[in-house]
């Protein structure tokens, strides 16, 4: 009853006036002192007493040899990163296979607390922990020696920073408290797409003194892209939904999010109108926003028949399948999409930004396989001229030093590396 009246009195007029007064201003100032203060001893709390204490106290069973636990980071869902490993785990009578999802970012902070005490609970006795996303949580355990950690990741190579490599950018958090609560420890091993960029795990997740741990067995959810069954389902998935794309070439349009994960937008800049007028007659555009994003571009209404949302239609990874263009600007996407050698445009109309907000291990400019653009018509000529135009032996030379070992069996690798320590 009281917060409905006090959200009811934030919309008032007098509300508005009492924000300006001087005793209000310095009141708000101390209010978030304290809140900030009380918000770091609970940290302190939670991760140097609660969770480890916990861990201990859970830890006291006997490590049941059969179990393998995924922990799903921030999605409600099994992601694309665990998907293939945890099909083939979950067919395998020799393993008894469970998923927590702690929803990282997308839940309050009770709820969450929740999730991670249940977490520890579940993976107490786990002979085998899958991640695919960083946890400042498993880091704080003092983890025993029998349970092995494996970090799969949820993206291929190595594009924009993360973790300690962004400790000094805008998107980054601050050295000492990466250093006081790291993020990324007690693994085992850490699978990469790449001999290429061991270097740039090691960095970010500041493994450099612990040689062997980030090992290039390629990522087990690209061979996915290796069986022909999915690939033809994908297609049919696609004209089931869309029969008028039928005929068309599919311009896939998936740029990754802007801003911090909990309040992630989508860029807007591409001028749909602009495309239907002008590529509509040859091809379907097609937009998958990142899961983050809450709010999405709008599609002009003569343009439905042309441009299509398949955010919650279809799986990147469907999408890769069938798409014969890919635009994208920073999304590591384009390192899977490499894999089917085919054409991929660069829209980073804000690359100056994007350089102080968060940064890249390359270049961006000598790194992407394919033009950059910051205009609208530019791509739109180049996809016209696409055939004389498109460097195929530049997306084969970037697949071989990024991908290389995302053959078809890195599943089967990891397995071997992790079940039969090979």
């Amino acid at each position: 009853m009281i917060k409905k009246l006090w959200k009811k009195y934030k919309k008032t007029k007098s509300f508005k006036r009492l924000q300006k007064t001087f005793p209000y201003r310095a009141l708000r100032k101390v209010y978030r002192k304290c809140k900030k203060i009380a918000g770091k001893i609970d940290k302190y709390i939670m991760f140097r007493h609660v969770y480890p204490n916990l861990y201990k106290e859970m830890s006291k069973k006997e490590v049941n040899s059969r179990k393998v636990v995924f922990i799903e980071g921030r999605m409600a869902e099994i992601t694309n990163s665990f998907s293939y490993l945890y099909d083939k785990l979950s067919k395998d009578d020799r393993y008894d296979v469970s998923v927590v999802y702690l929803r990282m970012s997308f839940l309050k902070k009770k709820a969450y607390k929740k999730r991670c005490k249940e977490m520890i609970c579940e993976i107490a006795d786990a002979s085998v922990v899958f991640l695919n996303d960083s946890s400042n949580v498993i880091a704080c355990l003092p983890m025993r020696e029998e349970t092995k950690v494996v970090q799969l990741w949820h993206a291929c190579g190595a594009f924009k920073k993360f973790g300690m490599s962004i400790a000094d950018y805008k998107f980054g958090e601050d050295r000492k408290t990466l250093e006081k609560y790291p993020y990324h420890g007690n693994y085992t091993y850490m699978t990469v797409s790449s001999p290429e960029v061991v270097w740039a795990f090691e960095e970010a997740m500041n493994l450099q003194d612990k040689k062997g741990i980030v090992v290039p067995t390629g990522v087990s959810r690209t061979d996915y892209f290796y069986d022909n069954n999915v690939v033809e389902k994908a297609y049919r998935k696609f004209y089931d939904l869309f029969p008028y794309a039928k005929g068309k070439k599919i311009i896939l349009y998936a740029p990754t999010f802007r801003g911090r994960v909990a309040k992630a937008k989508t860029p807007n800049k591409l001028d749909i109108m602009q495309f239907y007028e002008e590529l509509s007659k040859e091809y379907v555009l097609v937009f998958k926003h990142h899961p983050f994003v809450k709010k999405r571009t709008k599609i002009p209404e003569e343009c439905l028949e042309f441009a299509v949302d398949c955010t919650d239609t279809m799986s990147i990874d469907e999408l890769l399948c069938i798409s014969d263009i890919c635009i994208s600007d920073y999304s590591s996407l384009v390192f899977e999409y490499s894999l089917f050698e085919k054409p991929m445009l660069f829209y980073a109309f804000d690359l100056d930004d994007y350089y102080d907000w968060r940064g890249f291990y390359y270049d961006y400019k000598d790194f992407v396989p394919g033009p950059i653009y910051s205009e609208n018509q530019e791509m739109i000529d180049y996809i016209k001229n696409i055939d004389t135009k498109f460097d195929k032996q530049q997306v084969i030379d970037f697949k071989n030093k990024f991908m290389g070992p995302c053959d078809g069996h890195a599943t089967d690798r990891i397995i071997d590396l992790v079940f039969n320590d090979k």
